[in-house]
């Protein structure tokens, strides 16, 4: 029978063809490295991205 794993295994490292910047505004946007074209801005608090590098 199949079993979860253990709790809190997630993601370990970087997210990989991701950047993220800030906004004039102050949210963060993710970007996707490979075209340069703006995937998601996080608007529910003012806090970065967990896992993305920031640019510049």
């Amino acid at each position: 029978m199949a079993k979860n794993g253990a709790k809190g295994n997630g993601r370990i490292g970087a997210v990989k063809g991701r950047s993220q910047v800030q906004t004039p505004s102050g949210n963060w946007v993710k970007r996707n490295a490979d075209t340069g074209r703006f995937m998601d801005q996080k608007t529910s608090s003012k806090t970065p991205f967990k896992g993305v590098r920031k640019e510049g």
